[in-house]
């Protein structure tokens, strides 16, 4: 059975869900795997007041027993207490109820191409579903991901390098160590600095009625060569991983490695020279490809980079046309945060181990995780690979 997982949900409906096929059986899982990053997820500076309703926990209605997955689709659904406040306006019985329609898109947000595309008049029915709330079904979904990686000796971890003007010290020496206290900074920032200059940036912006966005970095460990294939471009790694990470709301740019640097420098300062020795096999001194060459990884960290535009809900909206009347109008006012670079960092975690979840089940199978251990077991001993 391939990997894969499917949302569903609404911003201010009942709540969220996600489905997950393709994990083996025997895996041990237990709901505070899924609920530490859903806890996650709701940290950063500059969130907003949602985040003072919603506590979100995953209930497991499907594909597990007695903490062990049995093969069989895995489904988690998380609450939506705001529901609660939305109900009235979100109950879809019955069906000629008077409803006090949306008529103001967002710039920025999927506002006015969802009512376009789907033709709605009323823009809630888009903007629930295209709110980074349904991110919450996809960190639930990361962590039975993360999982099964784990089992596999593979671990995956963020962190915000920019906010806004501010950027951290770049690092290419980082280990799964390194990250332990990550979760302690306010905006999820390895260099203390660089974390108190992103909390200054973020409360003038948020004073001023802006948003802000930045950067955030997705590494995972412990990956064998050779997962993803240069076989067809829909199995490139690189190009999977991209579409992932491109695939969460507002993000904007993405770079394997040192990407978008390495269009600026000399071929010898671009590429990562193969060296050979008894102890270590084949290795690389420098980690500029970000782990992945021809599509696939080499052995080395996978380094993920991706960009997030500033949220196009702002205090101080945005000129705007009202849906119904066609005139001049100010595009619609929610609650909203003013910064979540921190928790998209989180959310771009999940979406890095579904990919590679995804490519370590096409490489390896096994009905039972015993037999996917023993797979991998079998590729590294014929490669000659140990681990790092």
């Amino acid at each position: 059975m391939p990997f894969r997982f499917v949302t569903a949900g609404e911003s201010h409906g009942p709540g969220l869900t996600a489905i997950v096929e393709g994990l083996p059986a025997g895996l041990e899982l237990s709901p505070k795997d899924i609920d530490r990053d859903l806890a996650r997820r709701q940290l950063g500076h500059g969130r907003g007041g949602r985040m003072k309703i919603e506590k979100d926990r995953a209930e497991v209605v499907a594909g597990i027993r007695h903490g062990r997955t049995l093969g069989s689709p895995v489904a988690v659904r998380v609450e939506n207490r705001d529901y609660r406040n939305w109900e009235e306006r979100m109950n879809p019985w019955p069906v000629d109820a008077e409803i006090d329609e949306v008529h103001l898109p967002r710039p920025g947000h999927a506002d006015l191409a969802g009512v376009l595309k789907y033709g709605h008049t009323d823009v809630r029915n888009v903007l629930e579903r295209a709110s980074a709330r349904e991110t919450a079904a996809r960190v639930a979904a990361g962590a039975l991901a993360k999982a099964l990686l784990r089992a596999l000796g593979v671990s995956v971890f963020s962190h915000v390098t920019r906010i806004g003007a501010v950027t951290a010290p770049e690092r290419d020496d980082l280990r799964p160590d390194d990250f332990e206290g990550v979760d302690q900074s306010p905006v999820r920032c390895l260099d203390a600095a660089a974390s108190d200059a992103m909390v200054a940036e973020i409360d003038t912006t948020r004073k001023a009625n802006e948003s802000l966005g930045g950067v955030f970095e997705v590494r995972a460990f412990g990956l064998v060569p050779g997962i993803g294939s240069h076989i067809s471009w829909e199995e490139r790694l690189d190009g999977r991983l991209a579409g992932a990470i491109l695939s969460i709301q507002a993000m904007k740019g993405v770079g394997i490695g040192d990407g978008f640097d390495l269009a600026g420098r000399v071929g010898s300062q671009a590429h990562d020279e193969i060296f050979w020795s008894e102890e270590q096999g084949f290795f690389r001194e420098t980690n500029r490809a970000g782990g992945i060459e021809g599509g696939m990884t080499t052995g080395d960290p996978v380094v993920v980079r991706a960009a997030m535009k500033p949220l196009p809900t702002l205090t101080k909206p945005l000129r705007s046309v009202d849906l119904a009347t066609k005139q001049p109008a100010a595009a619609l006012r929610e609650r909203t945060d003013s910064c979540t670079v921190p928790a998209a960092g989180v959310v771009g975690e999940a979406m890095v181990a579904l990919v590679l979840a995804a490519a370590y089940r096409e490489k390896l199978g096994g009905d039972h995780i015993d037999d996917t251990r023993a797979a991998l077991r079998a590729y590294e001993e014929r490669i000659g690979w140990s681990r790092r």
